[in-house]
């Protein structure tokens, strides 16, 4: 048994509760910890994490980063999830929830800057970091104990010790050998925490937990798997793999590698954002496509969002569903120019939405996204549709007054709709 010490950084071949350098309880032994050389590494609640570290009134209150009571939840602090508040809930209802949550408006400049200083901490620990997102990264530390005198394990203790001292968030820690394990470990002792899996016990530890346990298995396919008879990891892992595939498709592959532990992917640095998207999966399958039309703009909206935080614009849009029975379809169109408008997405993901819901089929799943990305510089003419540039206009001065006043200040007759019918 090895045990790292994650205040002093101490490493000893013993098994210990509490550090015998420091007296710190912050200890975590394992096996097969200096072995091991592939982490996930996740901000906790990072959004949140900075707001109220540049507001220390903030620290003790429960905190939800996000639009106005017609908007929804971008992220919320650990005190507020306590309450039942998640991401993507809406507004009204998080505040019904914990009505004496202070809700801040997003701030996603300061955000990046955030970002930035961590991933150039990540950077000098390994050449090999792939980010996910602004808060997240998969890091491969193999070969660097040559070059900084540790093991991984505690070259990531220090990282986290360093982000906290100098960026003022805190980070959790998922270590193995293979990238779904890491992620998987990044979840189990948040926030703040360092968790260890193994391949070789990967399998034991993953039998008795149910099959949403899995990353990538949501409630309503939970759902459909606990109808036929997979209720636990070990279900799954039981199950021969011509079956999987029989019922779900590659999805029955991919259940059956997560199921044993299994993942294959190298961590890839330096790899070009492809695409900015959002999705979503609905609480009951629906063939009705004002329904699907009305989720289509919001996930437009959301897809637009992200496209301009991130300063670029994208020629394809594409339109991403899901039946039912998991069937996934795709459909993509290139557009004359470039964008990261809203209107723009939802204009031309629309038609092909319509040309798919005919009534006939329900869709459990709908998604929208950008590729073909360049950086913006600015909004393009389009001699085709001259009404383009007068769109954009006005979309960009409902994103100031967004950002100046919330999400309420400027809304349109379809959100309008859409806010009545959620708050009904």
């Amino acid at each position: 048994m090895t045990s790292l010490c994650r205040d002093c950084l101490a490493v000893k071949t013993e098994d210990f509760g509490r550090c015998r350098t420091c007296g710190s309880l912050r200890v975590v032994s394992h096996p097969s910890l200096t072995e091991l050389s592939i982490a996930h590494v996740d901000c906790d609640a990072f959004y949140a994490a900075v707001e109220k570290r540049d507001n220390p009134e903030l620290r003790d209150k429960p905190l939800i980063v996000g639009g106005g009571t017609r908007g929804v939840v971008t992220t919320c602090c650990y005190m507020a999830r306590l309450y039942g508040v998640r991401s993507a809930m809406p507004m009204f209802k998080a505040l019904k929830l914990c009505p004496e949550a202070v809700v801040v408006r997003p701030n996603f400049s300061k955000y990046h800057e955030a970002g930035r200083a961590i991933r150039a901490r990540m950077d000098a620990l390994t050449p090999l970091v792939q980010p996910v997102s602004i808060d997240e990264a998969y890091l491969d530390l193999s070969g660097t104990e040559r070059l900084h005198g540790v093991p991984p394990a505690a070259s990531l203790a220090r990282l986290a010790l360093d982000v906290e001292k100098e960026v003022g968030v805190t980070v959790s820690i998922g270590l193995s050998a293979n990238k779904f394990l890491a992620k998987t470990a990044s979840e189990l002792d948040k926030p703040r925490g360092f968790a260890v899996i193994s391949p070789d016990e990967a399998e034991a530890f993953l039998e008795d937990k149910p099959a949403s346990f899995l990353h990538g298995v949501g409630p309503k396919f939970a759902e459909s798997l606990a109808k036929d008879g997979f209720h636990t990891v070990g279900d799954l892992q039981r199950t021969e793999l011509k079956d999987l595939i029989r019922r779900y498709g590659e999805t029955g592959e991919w259940l059956k590698r997560c199921a044993h532990g299994r993942d294959s992917r190298k961590v890839t640095p330096n790899e070009d954002r492809k695409s900015v998207s959002s999705e979503t999966t609905f609480f009951e399958d629906t063939a009705d496509l004002a329904v699907l039309e009305d989720h289509l703009w919001r996930l437009s909206v959301k897809t637009a969002d992200r496209a301009k935080a991130e300063g670029v614009v994208g020629v394809v849009v594409t339109l991403k569903l899901k039946t039912s029975d998991f069937k996934p379809i795709t459909r993509r169109i290139s557009l004359h120019a470039p964008t990261q408008l809203a209107q723009e997405v939802f204009r031309t993901a629309r038609p092909l939405l319509e040309k798919e819901a005919t009534g006939r089929i329900k869709y459990r799943l709908i998604g929208v996204g950008l590729s073909g990305l360049s950086e913006y510089h600015s909004d393009r003419a389009d001699l085709i549709d001259p009404k383009v540039a007068k769109r954009a206009a006005a979309e960009r001065a409902s994103d100031k007054a967004r950002a100046k006043f919330g999400s309420g200040a400027v809304i349109t007759g379809r959100a309008a709709r859409m806010a009545r019918k959620d708050e009904g």
